[in-house]
């Protein structure tokens, strides 16, 4: 085989298609607690910028592994013609209804496949697997044990032990939630079952890691460009003859809201499919925070920054903006400029707690009235926005392709989220939420929010560790 190719064996429903639909990264792969689902094998290729890196193939789970090595044990006087009998067995036996599930597992195998053994390491381990190992050592193929672990007990001790009587290395892999790093170490062990594919599955490692950067840098390209427009994003109308604006105020004030709101939604979207999932089933978190209205009190209280935390941090964002004044004036003012820019900074992100978006009558181009509204003022809002974008991304990003449920993130736990992230980096988010609120949209400032955006997607966001499949 000229790319490096791995079937998933074992029992029946033992997490095998978990595996393959989480190591290439497919969702096309059949998943099911029904035993029996998978009936023939299946290829799936992982594809990484227009190349193929390496294959998994599906199979289905042994049947009459006792039979099976029964038959070769009669054909096989020595080691040495153990290979050659697992052949002449899938050749003969290749119409023979009894033995399909077993022809088709050993078919890639024949092919010049290696070997994932795969068990359920929350069951007890029992003697009756040990004909299926057996028959897996007859082929003479290299092969790996991935412990995989679907319920609550815990028997991987017992199952190494027995484990490595039939296998050169032996993992734990938990299919349903390993993350990228599990994923990218257990690539790195194939590599070490046959010395042919040592090479082509370092360039796939690699090859992996650089997509996933190049997926981070598109996502905070994406949120950085919907935090620009949500900040800056206005609504006009002009006014009636009569002059009454409240109504006017009201319909615009909810014409910008839908605006942010739609908004926001195709970013979110726009990052899912950078991770390739398009599809979600609707009681993920990722799409409860999608559909939930960004304008509510409850976000605000949960992704934003706290009522202290804004002050504080107006304030170190009013006294990086005053230090270029002592900048300019050589020290002159012996840090005036500085005392100044924090007070002021401190002031406005509390006295503008309450305020929604600004409202303005001007004078329009025929000589009536009109009513602009935004752009939002609200101190917390570009923290609700990049919170709620900060989550989104971690769920999305960390969620492999296994994983057919919800994923639960104890976020509401954590109140006030961005107060988790580091002072250095909340202050460069605010000066440049600053710049926006005030009309600055150049090139300049949308790469320094990039920038700072990129940095906060590296971050894990308080209440990630406790995801926990629903």
């Amino acid at each position: 085989m000229s790319l490096p190719t791995f079937a998933v064996v074992g029992h029946p429903n033992k997490g095998k298609s978990s595996i393959v639909a989480t190591l290439a990264e497919d969702d096309r792969v059949a998943i099911s607690p029904t035993p029996g689902t998978t009936r023939h094998a299946h290829r799936y290729t992982l594809v990484v910028d227009g190349e193929p890196r390496y294959i998994l193939v599906d199979t289905p789970g042994f049947q009459r592994p006792g039979e099976l090595l029964a038959w070769l044990r009669k054909r096989a006087p020595s080691a040495s013609d153990r290979a050659q009998a697992v052949a002449e067995f899938v050749l003969e036996q290749a119409n023979n209804e009894r033995f399909h599930d077993e022809i088709e597992l050993l078919r890639p195998l024949l092919d010049g496949a290696g070997i994932l053994y795969v068990v359920d390491g929350s069951k007890p381990y029992g003697p009756e697997y040990e004909l299926e190992m057996e028959v897996l050592r007859w082929t003479g193929r290299p092969r790996m044990a991935l412990i995989n672990k679907i319920g609550e007990g815990n028997y991987e001790n017992a199952w190494r032990e027995a484990l490595g009587q039939y296998f050169s290395i032996v993992r734990v892999f938990d299919a349903l939630h390993a993350d990228f790093d599990k994923r990218i170490s257990l690539l790195r062990a194939f590599a070490e079952l046959d010395e042919a594919w040592r090479v082509p599955l370092e360039q796939a490692v690699a090859a992996l890691q650089a997509d996933r950067a190049r997926r981070r840098e598109r996502s905070a390209r994406e949120i950085a460009a919907e935090l620009v427009e949500c900040l800056t994003c206005t609504e006009e109308g002009n006014v009636s003859v009569e002059g009454d604006t409240t109504r006017l105020k009201s319909r615009l004030g909810e014409k910008l809201r839908e605006r942010i709101r739609r908004r926001e939604q195709e970013m979110m979207t726009r990052v899912q499919a950078i991770y390739r999932h398009d599809s979600l089933p609707r009681e993920d978190s990722a799409i409860r925070i999608q559909d939930s209205d960004v304008f509510t009190r409850e976000n605000w209280e949960v992704f934003g920054l706290s009522r202290q935390q804004l002050v504080v941090t107006g304030a170190l964002s009013g006294a990086a903006a005053g230090g270029g004044i002592d900048l300019a004036l050589g020290g002159a003012s012996m840090l005036l400029g500085a005392s100044l820019g924090a007070v002021i900074g401190g002031a406005s992100a509390w006295l503008g707690g309450q305020e929604l978006a600004k409202v303005k009558t001007l004078t329009g181009s025929l000589g009536g009235k009109v009513v602009r509204i935004g752009p939002v003022s609200a101190p917390n809002f570009p923290w609700v926005l990049i919170g709620r974008a900060w989550v989104h991304h971690s769920l999305i990003a960390e969620r492999n392709h296994a994983h057919r449920e919800a994923l639960a993130m104890n976020v509401a736990d954590d109140q006030n989220l961005m107060n988790s992230v580091p002072d250095s980096l909340r202050r460069e988010l605010a000066r440049s939420f600053k710049q926006l609120q005030a009309g600055s949209t150049g090139d300049e400032v949308f790469e320094a929010l990039y920038i700072r955006v990129l940095e906060l997607l590296a971050l894990l966001p308080a209440g990630s560790q406790s995801r926990t499949p629903v």
